[in-house]
């Protein structure tokens, strides 16, 4: 099956560029001048519009369990949601609990999301239990793949490590050149400052942010990024949403360290004002580390443009508000951490480019080329180019578009982004050159996606 995309403008990090794209079966088999070719079964319009690579989301969380209830998309649904966005690949998280073992725990996300998926997957691994044996077991997780690993300083008694289960761990990674992916905020003191509001009275959802001061993000980057210095292991900061974590992270690039950081759209376009609404609407927007003071935003764009952060994933880990979000009536501490966004990644980026915060080639470097980079997938994902993948996603800058719960198709009764008017939109979306998303209909299948074995870091100095 040979698919001709005709007329368009290919965006790739490096540029855009005039160029029709030709698929053959699951790969792209050539990029050439305009009008070059015209055999093909199917050919796709994409006069005035871009051709971009499908988006690469390198954090998500699907039906991940937390404080006694699990995240409300399935692989099935998450992933149907990611494509009508424009993200062809996820990057789901492997949850080890206290106790368990690395491989089994690997073995159970496998079942969660084989035979689901719309769109093509790998994971990470959650280290929640440093041992003799799970650091064993990360060797084999490597070899299966999995070459990156989560450690906690926040959630103590859940996700919590100590330095010296996080030195450990990062010891192991070095050796194996694996990567760690730190959630950097101080959970001690975090939890000494839940403890005294909740004391206080002060229970409503803001207080979430409140208590979790962005001091407290960047000490712990600060000292995530020492402990990564002692060992030599690279380190990759999940989440950052302050000024504070920046700074640290900046600093330890500037002096050559393998240290990355990721942010997410949340804490690029929401504030703490969000968490303030009244009626306890606040909840929706609660998630860990919180959302910050507008006045953060203008960083952390910055530190996009400076590459001090490197990729845009979105942290996608949803819940109801209805009996979910609920659940924290009365005590903020026991609302579900986390927010829905998998849909929206790319079209929100966009708007960065229509507002001069980053250029068009740097959109499509951060929601597709480096996470391919960074996580062992390029050239294969994140590029448009013969050879790789056919994941592809025609775009239309000039469309507009209004998000909302009523329209958007993750698993969760609100949007975080009602009533946002966005100019550009995702028109069509190809994985590995099967149409899943054309003429404002979903064409994909439950299973098409599949599991991706990933190489090393390609960025490691």
């Amino acid at each position: 099956m040979r698919t001709l995309i005709r007329g368009g403008t290919v965006v790739n990090s490096g540029g855009p560029f005039a160029a029709d794209v030709l698929v053959d079966g699951e790969t792209i088999a050539a990029v050439a001048a305009p009008g070059l070719f015209t055999d093909a079964d199917t050919v796709i319009d994409a006069t005035g519009r871009y051709v971009l690579p499908g988006g690469i989301d390198a954090h998500t969380h699907m039906e991940m369990p937390f404080g006694g209830t699990s995240s409300s998309d399935t692989f099935a649904t998450g992933t149907a949601a990611a494509a009508w966005g424009g993200t062809t690949t996820i990057i789901d998280f492997a949850v080890q609990a206290k106790g368990a073992s690395l491989l089994a725990t690997l073995d159970k996300w496998h079942e969660k999301a084989g035979g689901h998926c719309a769109v093509d997957y790998s994971f990470h691994m959650i280290v929640s239990d440093v041992n003799d044996t799970s650091l064993k077991e990360m060797e084999s997780c490597v070899a299966a793949g999995v070459n990156s690993f989560k450690m906690f300083m926040a959630y103590p008694g859940v996700f919590y490590a100590t330095d010296g289960e996080i030195l450990r761990a990062m010891t192991k990674a070095r050796e194996t050149g694996a990567m760690v992916m730190m959630h950097a905020e101080n959970g001690i003191a975090i939890d000494q400052l839940v403890a005294q509001a909740l004391a206080d009275g002060r229970t409503d959802p803001v207080h979430h942010s409140l208590t979790r001061p962005p001091e407290l993000e960047g000490e712990a980057t600060h000292r995530a990024i020492a402990l990564a210095a002692v060992t030599g292991a690279p380190l990759y900061i999940v989440h950052l949403s302050s000024r504070h974590a920046l700074d640290a992270v900046t600093a330890a690039r500037d002096s050559g360290q393998n240290v990355f950081a990721e942010t997410c759209p949340q804490y690029l376009f929401l504030s703490i004002e969000d968490m303030a609404r009244p009626d306890f609407e606040g909840a929706k927007f609660v998630c860990s580390p919180p959302l910050r003071p507008a006045d953060h935003q203008l960083d952390l764009w910055r530190g996009l443009r400076t590459n001090d952060l490197s990729v845009v994933s979105t942290d996608h880990c949803p819940f109801c508000f209805a009996g979910q979000k609920e659940l924290g009536r009365g005590d903020f501490s026991r609302i579900p951490n986390g927010m829905p966004g998998v849909e929206h990644r790319m079209d929100l980026l966009h708007q960065g480019v229509v507002r001069g915060e980053i250029s068009l080639s740097r959109w499509v470097e951060i929601s597709a080329t480096t996470p391919a980079r960074m996580f062992g997938l390029y050239p294969r994902k994140g590029v448009v180019a013969p050879g790789s993948d056919a994941d592809l996603v025609v775009y239309d800058p000039t469309a507009t578009q209004v998000l909302s719960a009523a329209t958007h198709h993750m698993n969760v009764d609100y949007s975080a982004y009602e009533g946002m008017e966005l100019v550009g939109r995702v028109e069509t979306v190809l994985s590995r050159g099967s149409v899943v998303v054309a003429d404002g209909a979903f064409h994909g299948r439950e299973g098409h996606g599949r599991f991706l074995d990933r190489d090393l870091c390609q960025y490691l100095r």
